[in-house]
């Protein structure tokens, strides 16, 4: 086993759009603050941008011990290489045991040119950390094979070790208010390259669809919803609950839902209150993204179906027959409220 004692303390790639702290990066804090306390070690952000200071103290609440504060007009916007440099920088000074990125648009791109820059490895779409009580590594775990096995990567020849996390996988830590973190500003000179891209103009699109992630109820449907006719009486149970409408990949390859709407290892991850799956088997790839979920309901015709081996409660029946019943009931049960 090498000998890596000069690399210590669990880092967190803090991303923010327009002075915005992404969700994913609190979920990574609480997750971090679970393996610092493993290893007997503390929690960095790194917090890279322009006039973006005034993050730090949120930063603090949600578990982070010391800010790495670059400030620099070439990070306003995230372009690839400053960023690239900026995270270079930290961990060639810092050496830090672990770093963590959102697996999000910007965490796939910026995470890969980081570890190969440090000759490093990296784990993605990890759904799962913790550490080896007897080694002390990093456990990364992934669906592999398309889904159809988990796999636990280690790092055991390189350091640091850097994983990528999906939103809504991990749980946020409980926000201490007035918790404050160290700032510690890092002067980092950003040298402009080829790789340079310069940003013309920022076209922002509204997008009307609702985050499924950030849902506290979610009726999701499958294949065994039959048609996008049938669909309609999912949206009704939804409003009924106040909730919002998911599905499977295999509703969304057929067309019937949105991919914007879909749960699973290719779609979002969700961890509401309430997860309602109705005629949705259970595949694993399926699994992984909700089985984190508070109280499942699994409503399928099949009482072998998977998904009832993750379901708090399970209903053995037609949907066609048992949904509408459902939502008539709750209906009428609010109605008498």
């Amino acid at each position: 086993m090498k000998e890596f004692s000069e690399y210590k303390g669990v880092y967190v790639f803090i991303q923010q759009v327009e002075g915005v702290t992404a969700p994913v990066s609190f979920e990574l804090l609480g997750k971090a603050k679970e393996l610092a306390k493993a290893l007997n070690t503390t929690v960095s952000a790194v917090l890279c941008g322009y006039n973006v200071a005034s993050l730090a103290d949120e930063l603090g609440e949600y578990g982070a011990d010391t800010v790495v504060l670059i400030d620099d007009p070439a990070l306003s916007e995230y372009t690839t290489e400053p960023y690239a440099q900026a995270m270079f920088g930290v961990i060639d000074y810092f050496k830090p045991e672990i770093v963590l990125y959102g697996a999000t648009t910007i965490g796939r791109d910026l995470a890969p040119r980081v570890s190969a820059r440090v000759h490093t490895g990296l784990t993605a779409d990890c759904t799962r950390l913790e550490i080896d009580p007897e080694t002390g590594r990093l456990l990364m775990t992934r669906p592999a094979f398309g889904g159809n096995l988990m796999a636990t990567i280690i790092c055991p020849d390189f350091r640091p070790q850097m994983a990528t996390v999906r939103p809504g996988v991990m749980q946020r830590a409980e926000r201490v208010e007035g918790r404050r973190a160290r700032v510690l500003p890092f002067n980092l000179k950003i040298e402009h390259n080829d790789c340079f891209v310069e940003v013309l103009d920022v076209i922002k699109k509204m997008n009307e669809a609702v985050d499924i992630s950030e849902a506290k109820i979610l009726v999701s449907g499958g294949r065994g919803m039959g048609s996008k006719e049938n669909f309609r009486m999912l949206y009704d149970l939804a409003d009924a609950l106040g909730g919002r409408v998911a599905a499977s990949r295999a509703a969304v390859d057929a067309g019937w839902a949105d991919k914007e709407m879909q749960v699973g290892q290719t779609g979002k991850t969700v961890r509401p209150k309430l997860y309602i799956a109705v005629g949705i088997s259970g595949a694993i790839q399926h699994l992984a993204g909700m089985e984190e979920s508070e109280v499942i309901i699994a409503i399928n015709r099949d009482e072998t179906a998977p998904i009832f081996n993750v379901a708090d409660y399970g209903v053995v029946g037609d949907l066609n027959k048992v949904v509408p019943m459902l939502t008539e009931k709750i209906r009428a049960l609010k109605e008498e409220k």
